[in-house]
């Protein structure tokens, strides 16, 4: 890095190497004047330094391998580590989630026992999951303001480093994974509410986001609460399609499950942020 603007490094002779072949070099005498310059300018240099690499920390620069590290591993125990509300607020805003960037508002109605996969997906999806390593699976569901239509947004803490998240990533990406009917996510019913009718045969749309940045698998799945049966799910991406005429696409279901999902994911990754720039606790 370049010295602060104003200054100019001095330029003493060079130390003397530690090697015995090495040549002494006499090291003239210094003006009074051009001493203290030199200590200012590196203390402003130096500053300039550490703000530079704070910044990259704090703003997850992809060049500070340390604050990415740090921030995986991070990741990886919130699912016990941080409050329910944190991952899964009471409410979510969703200004210009909705069709046609209409707003959306939706309010959990209920949170699932932490489990591991099996419990929480259906067997091909936990197959496809496998390499990654299941850790644990986190559920809440979220109803709109109407109440009328339900979402079960999920995050799947897994045991992989971020080479390996990349990889199922790519393979999702690849063999369009996340758009196969028989890989949908379960949904969470929640009894005694609007919620109680939202079943595995009711899920109309979803969608299934593998992070890299992060050992989690964010997914959302929507439906009605009316409990009717819905026999042609449609993966979100295609649901949101500009005139689509689909039920899951005329409902605005594509749009519940992304809109729900994509806020939950956010929050994720503020909670991250939260905890690697904590200031750290001398030992």
């Amino acid at each position: 890095m370049p010295p602060p603007p104003g200054c100019a490094w001095p330029a003493p002779a060079p130390a003397p190497p530690l090697d015995e072949h090495a040549r002494l070099v006499p090291v003239p005498a210094r003006h009074p004047g051009r001493t203290a310059a030199a200590l200012v300018c590196g203390v402003l240099g130096l500053g300039l330094i550490g703000g530079a690499v704070t910044g990259s920390w704090l703003t997850g620069d992809s060049a500070a391998e340390p604050a990415t590290e740090d921030g995986f591993t991070t990741a990886r125990a919130l699912w016990h580590s941080v409050p329910v509300d944190t991952l899964f607020p009471r409410t979510l805003k969703g200004d210009g989630a909705g069709p046609g960037n209409a707003a959306r508002d939706w309010t959990r109605v209920g949170v699932a026992p932490d489990s591991g996969c099996a419990a929480a997906l259906d067997p091909l999806l936990v197959k496809t999951i496998a390499p990654v390593g299941c850790e644990r699976v986190l559920r809440a569901t979220y109803v709109d303001a109407t109440s009328s239509n339900v979402t079960t947004v999920g995050l799947v803490f897994t045991q992989a480093d971020a080479a390996a998240m990349s990889a199922l990533r790519a393979r999702f990406r690849e063999e369009k994974l996340a758009d196969r009917a028989d890989l949908i996510p379960r949904a969470f019913a929640v009894k005694g509410t609007s919620a109680a009718k939202f079943g595995d045969a009711q899920r109309a749309s979803w969608t299934v986001n593998v992070l890299t940045d992060a050992p989690v698998v964010v997914y959302g799945v929507s439906g009605f609460t009316d409990g009717r049966e819905v026999t042609a799910p449609q993966p979100a991406a295609a649901a949101m399609v500009p005139k689509a005429t689909t039920a899951p696409a005329q409902s605005g279901l594509g749009h519940e499950a992304k809109g729900i999902a994509d806020r939950v994911e956010r929050g994720l990754r503020e909670a991250v942020s939260a905890r690697t720039t904590e200031p750290r606790r001398p030992r």
